[in-house]
């Protein structure tokens, strides 16, 4: 007999989930609340595809490494048809600072390390018509999930048996033997658990940006600019920013604003100063120049983003039975890291795993949270952690009477004088440092090598004047010669804080 799993949404997590639990045994229905896809292509789905609950449907995206080897692994077909609409994938080698190019020797490694860059509309465009092919799968549109069936029993546990739909005014129920929340960061499966007065552990707090985005597309017979010296993504302190090349001659940039600069972020949503923004930044100067590109799209913002981590496991024991959750309702991160795609197919495939290996629903339970906390926490842990010191680092960049402690000046100087220099000078530890960020293996894995580590401390040991030339070149203009450009008030947000006098 089969197997039944009812999978909440059809975004990212979902799609992802149906991908990784389609199979022999196994009748996968995906519910969206949404209308079906937009006929047409790329094009069409950009302008067109309205998309609810995905507020960051128009903001740059890519598929980090692990993710595309999920993909590359599992379902090779899919790669080529993400490559056939247009998406680009960018190899270690295209990533290389200029100032180490010529001591880069190709490894079959390096494979590994390839991103997916594309539109948002397009990549979930092409997953999601691929996912609907599938045996074994059914998505149905305009369906809205009112809530869990099942009861507590004696354990305090939720046995959950289905859910409940609502098609236009029709009511019905639908029962499965496994459900999955993969409805995004507006999932109500957590509420709905919490009316059956099932409690969980939850932590959460703010990221402490606003994230903004416009679209632009290369004019017939103009490429990419070449890459020079000026990075196409950096942190300036007061803002970061980043270059996405896209689909079909399609690019993005993104310009990320810490919460506590409140006139940047109000200002940056008028595209004449996100633009002007972005001609003063050397790094995005050359893709927006006139005669390369034509924007073809508003500015895009996001904002009351969170880091939040769920556990679905409490005191030792699941708070729920056969219901799995996802995506952003399980562990939501900040969207600056790239990461919310790769956590929802990893957890897809853990889900597998461990629904392969066994039928006990307690025991899939455990074995689902333990296999989560194993290999995504260490990453959401690593990432709040930056996301905390660069909220207090945007805060002291407002504070005229801010001195740094000692500690902090000598953090500063490992990250700016050995960690920057030693990746600039050497593939083999950029490779190294790659690997952790997407996710290949722990994110502070490389630096614990003694080999790495003492290829570091010898370039922070190296005169300032021997290594110039693997610092990267200044971003752009510090925080008071950019305000000064945009004719904004650099004191406007120290004085509303209190921080210096009105």
């Amino acid at each position: 007999m089969d197997q039944r799993i009812l999978v909440i949404g059809a975004g990212m997590a979902g799609l992802f989930s149906a991908l990784a639990l389609a199979g022999p045994g196994r009748r996968v229905d995906v519910l969206e609340r949404d209308p079906p896809t937009p006929s047409g292509g790329a094009d069409e789905a950009f302008a067109d595809w309205n998309r609810r609950g995905v507020g960051h449907l128009r903001h740059s995206h890519a598929f980090l490494a692990r993710l595309r080897n999920l993909v590359r692994d599992h379902h090779p077909a899919l790669l080529d048809e993400f490559r056939a609409a247009g998406c680009q994938e960018m190899k270690f080698a295209d990533g290389l600072p200029a100032a180490s190019k010529d001591r880069y020797r190709p490894e079959p490694a390096d494979e590994v390390l390839t991103v997916i860059t594309s539109r948002r509309t397009t990549l979930e465009l092409v997953l999601r018509r691929y996912v609907e092919r599938m045996p074994g799968v059914t998505l149905h549109s305009n369906v809205n999930v009112t809530g869990l069936l099942g009861q507590v029993d004696a354990e305090g546990r939720f046995a959950c048996e289905g859910l409940r739909l609502k098609d236009g005014e029709t009511e019905r129920e639908e029962r499965a033997d496994v459900v999955v929340d993969a409805a995004g960061r507006t999932s109500q499966g957590f509420d709905w658990l919490a009316e059956h007065g099932v409690s969980w552990d939850e932590e959460s707090e703010d990221a402490g940006i606003l994230y903004y985005t416009r679209h632009w597309r290369l004019l017939p017979g103009q490429s990419a600019p070449d890459r020079g010296p000026a990075p196409g993504a950096g942190d300036m302190g007061f803002i970061k920013y980043g270059v996405f090349p896209g689909d079909n001659g399609c690019f993005s940039v993104t310009l990320s604003v810490p919460e506590i600069e409140e006139t940047l972020r109000v200002a940056v949503m008028r595209p004449e100063i996100f633009d002007r923004i972005c001609s003063l930044i050397p790094g995005l100067a050359p893709w927006i120049a006139a005669d390369r590109s034509e924007p073809i799209s508003k500015v895009f913002g996001m904002g009351d983003l969170k880091s939040r981590w769920r556990s679905t496991v409490k005191d030792g024991k699941p708070i729920a039975l056969n219901l799995f959750f996802a995506g952003d309702g399980l562990a939501r991160t900040n969207p600056l890291y790239g990461r919310g795609c790769s956590f929802a197919a990893i957890a897809a495939y853990l889900l597998k795993d461990v629904l392969d290996a066994g039928t006990d629903p307690a025991a899939r339970a455990l074995a689902y949270q333990a296999a989560i906390d194993s290999d995504v926490w260490p990453y959401f842990r690593d990432m709040r952690a930056q996301d905390r010191q660069a909220i207090r680092r945007a805060r002291n960049t407002l504070d005229p009477a801010y001195r740094p402690r000692f500690k902090a000046r000598l953090l500063k100087s490992f990250a700016e004088d050995a960690i920057a220099p030693a990746i600039r000078s050497n593939p083999a530890l950029l490779r190294a440092f790659m690997r952790g960020f997407h996710m290949l293996e722990p994110s502070t894995a490389w630096l614990k090598q003694p080999a790495t580590l003492a290829s570091v401390l010898g370039a922070w040991a190296t005169p300032k004047a021997l290594k110039l030339k693997y610092y990267p070149p200044k971003l752009g203009p510090d925080r008071a010669e950019m305000f000064a450009a945009l004719e904004l008030s650099a004191t406007a947000d120290a004085e509303r804080l209190g921080l210096v006098a009105a």
